[in-house]
């Protein structure tokens, strides 16, 4: 038997230790290096992502049929839409269920997510109606009518229609029949703001050629390569708002 020395004996569990070390080292490093090579890189991309099941893929959504684009509305107005369907005030039972265990804090992130998108616009919806009928949309949406106390469109929503900070929206892009049905859900009350609801009384002093005339004109209009909102301004309507009604 070779005589092993007492000294060598003792090194070699520590060289066994030392490379078992290195071994779980090198284990640990791969799974991390799996882990984020799987890691979700926009945690809030997912968390949203129900919401696309409707109004498209990155809240871009289309110009035809009832869900309007989400995508770079102002934070404010998104915000408030989203708890104005919590609280009742707009009506839809989908939005309300998906809606009502969530915080006031949590709605205004998703806000801010979908603000802060900058997506392109699809064309415009092509209409076949007469230019006489869209030269009143035009009216109404740019000087609206005096003799009947109806304030232009762009007394709020903004000279190029794009929408004003903090809260109120763009309205061109969306789909004509979504334009229609929300006139409608203001005339009738089943969509409403937190008071003075400045959209209310617009929308009720709205004939039903009035409303098929501005929305048939906003379809059919292009989408400026800047679609931001305008700076904050003070609404001359003549009529009191909250400033989030839209």
């Amino acid at each position: 038997m070779a005589f092993i020395p007492f000294a060598a004996v003792r090194r070699e569990p520590a060289s066994l230790l030392f490379s078992l070390m290195l071994f779980v080292l090198g284990l640990l490093i791969q799974s991390l290096a799996v882990a984020d090579s799987l890691r979700v890189e926009d945690a809030m991309k997912e968390r949203v992502r129900a919401c696309t099941a409707c109004h498209g893929k990155e809240g871009v959504a289309t110009n035809q049929g009832y869900f309007p684009r989400i995508a770079g509305k102002p934070a404010v107005y998104l915000y408030n839409q989203l708890r104005h369907f919590r609280e009742g005030r707009r009506q839809n039972p989908a939005m309300r269920h998906l809606l009502a265990h969530m915080s006031d804090a949590y709605l205004m992130d998703i806000a801010q997510y979908f603000s802060a998108l900058e997506l392109p616009y699809p064309p415009p919806e092509p209409t076949t109606v007469t230019l006489r009928l869209l030269a009143r949309g035009e009216q109404l949406v740019r000087q609206g009518d005096k003799q009947r106390d109806i304030p232009a469109c762009t007394a709020c929503h903004g000279a190029a229609m794009t929408g004003r900070l903090p809260a109120t929206p763009g309205l061109l892009g969306l789909p004509r029949d979504y334009v229609v049905a929300q006139i409608g859900a203001w005339r009738t009350g089943s969509r409403h703001a937190e008071a003075p609801d400045c959209m209310a009384q617009v929308a009720r002093r709205l004939s039903n050629g009035d409303i098929h005339a501005v929305s048939q004109w906003l379809a059919a209009q292009p989408v400026p390569s800047v679609g931001h909102p305008a700076a904050p301004g003070r609404q001359n309507t003549g009529i009191a708002c909250k400033g989030d009604a839209h």
